[in-house]
């Protein structure tokens, strides 16, 4: 008989707590089963728990953390349900529900699809963005009855579909109201997240929930406009197309002098960049050269004049031509200097000597 008596004892539950090593349970239903509840059980909830009883499928007491001797003056709903009377000492049967109530940090959110905006600058284009978010459980009854049910395990995954549904929605909204340029959009994340958390925050609500953080991590172009973006700030950095040109034609000839046996298509690239540089030189010099004759020599009629009438005609001065000509000569040497083909100091001598035959 004493044995029957301890068999039936053992099957009263006398502690209910709940020790949560998971990273992405939001409630774990106590495992009651068919056995029962002791009056007067200890029952412990922990810091970021909340324990709900659920009795025959109705909502009953919910426990904050602490520590509690479960009787009829802390079980009031409960005790209302089961029409206890006061000091009643039976075993009762209950459904206990703990509920997760810390931060669950790091929920990702992102567009599975581009988002189609009008761009002020670019036009139309597909935007892609994703972030992170962070959600507690405020109201344990409320999120257990609306949200869970009656599953005994309930894990983030299970919601975080939904609640992305929701990002995204109001995210794509605000882009659009926003009209805003893409390449603008990095300076206005802050402002972005903190106005989407507000307006996300009653949407939450709804679930029992609240947004205890929002963040935009990137806003993203397709990957083919961004490489002719990165064409056009090559283009700007490299500036003067000319000089560019005229830079790679070096380069090239430097390159198959280091490299004499590297094939034909390389000489025949050095030999052709070699000649062009080489003509460019030529055609300069040869400028320059009649430039310089055509301001040393006399006029033809100058020439042809007796000494006497030159004498006679003391006013007929031939400034215009060497005028002409010292221009010529500067802008021909100015050319060279900016094709590179002199250097600074040689430039500075060779602009002296032209004003000093003026």
């Amino acid at each position: 008989m004493s044995g029957f008596v301890n068999r039936l004892l053992s099957q009263f539950i006398e502690v209910i707590e709940w020790l949560d090593s998971s990273t992405d349970i939001l409630v774990y239903r106590f495992p009651v089963n068919n056995q029962e509840i002791k009056m007067g059980a200890q029952l412990i909830v922990r810091e970021g728990q909340a324990a709900v009883f659920i009795n025959e499928g109705q909502m009953a007491d919910v426990f904050m953390p602490g520590h509690y001797t479960l009787n009829t003056q802390n079980m009031p709903i409960l005790t209302m349900l089961k029409s206890w009377k006061y000091g009643f000492n039976s075993p009762f049967k209950a459904e206990v529900y703990f509920v997760n109530t810390r931060v669950f940090t790091d929920q990702k959110w992102g567009t599975p699809n581009p988002i189609m905006l009008r761009d002020p600058e670019f036009g139309p284009v597909r935007l892609r963005a994703f972030g992170t978010y962070a959600i507690r459980v405020t109201d344990p009854g409320k999120f257990l009855r609306d949200v869970v049910g009656t599953e005994g395990l309930f894990q983030t995954d299970r919601i975080t579909g939904q609640l992305r549904d929701l990002v995204v929605t109001h995210f794509t909204n605000a882009l659009g109201q926003m009209h805003v340029p893409a390449l603008d959009l990095a300076a206005n994340y802050v402002e972005m997240s903190q106005s989407l958390q507000g307006q996300l925050a009653a949407q939450f609500q709804e679930f029992g929930l609240s947004l205890v953080k929002f963040l935009i991590e990137n806003i993203s172009l397709p990957p083919e406009v961004e490489a002719m973006l990165d064409k056009r700030s090559s283009m700007g950095i490299l500036g003067d197309m000319g000089r560019f040109t005229q830079f790679e034609a070096a380069q090239a000839l430097e390159a198959a002098a280091h490299n004499p046996g590297g094939g034909e298509m390389s000489a025949g690239l050095g030999i052709g960049a070699g000649l062009a540089m080489g003509q460019q030189m030529a055609q300069n010099i040869q400028n320059a050269q009649a430039a310089t004759q055509q301001a040393s020599q006399p006029t033809m009629q100058q020439a042809s004049q007796p000494v006497n009438q030159q004498a006679s005609q003391p006013t007929l001065v031939p400034t215009p031509p060497a005028q002409k000509g010292v221009r010529e000569r500067l802008a021909e040497l100015k050319g060279l200097l900016d094709d590179g083909l002199i250097g600074e100091d040689d430039f500075n001598q060779r602009k002296a000597q032209i004003l000093a035959d003026v």
